[in-house]
């Protein structure tokens, strides 16, 4: 987040286009409005429009995974976006502390996933019967017990990359959903590169709360 010349905090732009923008959105911040209210994504959209309509999001980031997130400023742009998310064409790259060591240098996950609710807790299982869900993923480095693990969905299920980390047997540190542990999460949404009419790409810095953890892996900022 950068503070602009109102004093109003706002989430930093990785790429100006006059289609779209690529957003770092910083961690804790939700795409939409929550039912007990708060701040969003969404509420920066009036700032960033250029016409009548819009912007809109061309796709979604959980609220405590920071990084890349592509925002629409022109429908045609939204239209095409979309149909390439949903044809797999976009590539996503995801950088998670987690917790342990893999076995193997990398690998690729293949588990099909379903929303699993009990009482007013949900969260997404390994389900035959669910969606396809497929996720590359290579070590990138470890320290002690945690390692940092690069990941590439091929799909864009809820909740993808923390359930197949879980399946895994290393669930992304700050998941408490799935096993990581309490503390903000350690997901980033590190690079995004859509093959649309312009070419959309960026890469997200580390974020402050995966820093230190991401150094002592070998990690780059």
């Amino acid at each position: 987040m950068s503070v602009d010349k109102t004093g109003v905090f706002v989430p930093d732009i990785l790429l100006r286009d006059r289609a779209f923008l690529i957003i770092d959105k910083p961690i804790g911040l939700p795409v939409h409005p929550g039912r007990a209210g708060g701040p969003s994504v969404e509420d920066y959209f009036q700032r960033w429009q250029r016409g009548r309509q819009g912007p809109w999001l061309a796709h979604r980031l959980d609220r405590d995974t920071s990084g890349c997130l592509v925002i629409a400023l022109k429908k045609n742009f939204l239209l095409e976006a979309q149909a390439l998310f949903a044809a797999g064409a976009v590539q996503k790259t995801y950088w998670a502390v987690v917790r342990g060591v893999p076995a193997e240098a990398e690998g690729v996950i293949d588990a099909s996933l379903a929303k699993h609710t009990q009482e007013r807790a949900w969260k997404m299982v390994p389900d035959a019967a669910g969606q396809t869900a497929v996720t590359e993923w290579r070590v990138l480095g470890g320290h002690g017990d945690i390692s940092l693990l690069e990941f590439r969905p091929k799909t864009g299920r809820t909740h993808q990359i923390r359930a197949h980390a879980a399946l895994l047997g290393h669930p992304i540190l700050g998941d408490a959903v799935y096993g990581g542990g309490a503390g903000p999460m350690q997901l980033l949404a590190r690079a995004i590169s859509l093959p649309t009419t312009p070419a959309a790409a960026a890469t997200a810095p580390v974020p402050v709360h995966m820093q230190a953890n991401v150094e002592a892996c070998g990690g780059t900022l």
